[in-house]
């Protein structure tokens, strides 16, 4: 039996509300990037802005990751609050952030390396390895998920 989305009318504000709450208490991301050939998840610490317009992650320049995101910058990611019970049918939430990946030049990195580090202090010292990519996930879309069905949309430019 194949299940049906359902598309629900959606409050931008409301939904706003829901992805601040949710990426306060989440710490990691699955990221989905892809080669043109071969798709390649990878589970990563991130953060976001304050206008939900960007995620910050950071990434070793010698991994799939990096070098599918240097081919294809189109990614996405998936954050949930899931808590591997049953009542995670009727009480999880799962958004899927669609966008592009690019690595932050040094003029953008200071604020956004900050906003980083203030989520992973434990992290710093990879931040700062010369190896090591500070990214960003521009998004364009969030895809909101509830209660095993309920599907809400929110593109970027209506939180603006």
């Amino acid at each position: 039996m194949q299940q049906q989305e359902q598309h629900c009318a959606s409050d931008p504000e409301q939904l706003t509300l829901q992805l601040r709450g949710l990426f306060q208490e989440q710490l990691h991301m699955v990221l989905a990037s892809h080669d043109g050939t071969t798709p390649y998840t990878s589970l990563m610490a991130f953060a976001a802005t304050a206008d939900l317009d960007r995620l910050i992650f950071v990434t070793s320049r010698a991994t799939h990751k990096y070098s599918n995101m240097a081919a294809n910058n189109q990614v996405s990611a998936l954050i949930d609050n899931r808590t591997n019970r049953s009542v995670d049918y009727q009480s999880a939430l799962a958004v899927t952030v669609l966008g592009q990946a690019r690595e932050l030049q040094r003029k953008e990195r200071d604020g956004l390396l900050a906003l980083f580090l203030q989520r992973h202090p434990e992290l710093e010292p990879f931040c700062l390895a010369p190896s090591s990519a500070l990214m960003v996930l521009m998004v364009s879309r969030y895809i909101l998920v509830g209660r095993f069905d309920e599907v809400r949309l929110l593109d970027i430019a209506t939180i603006a």
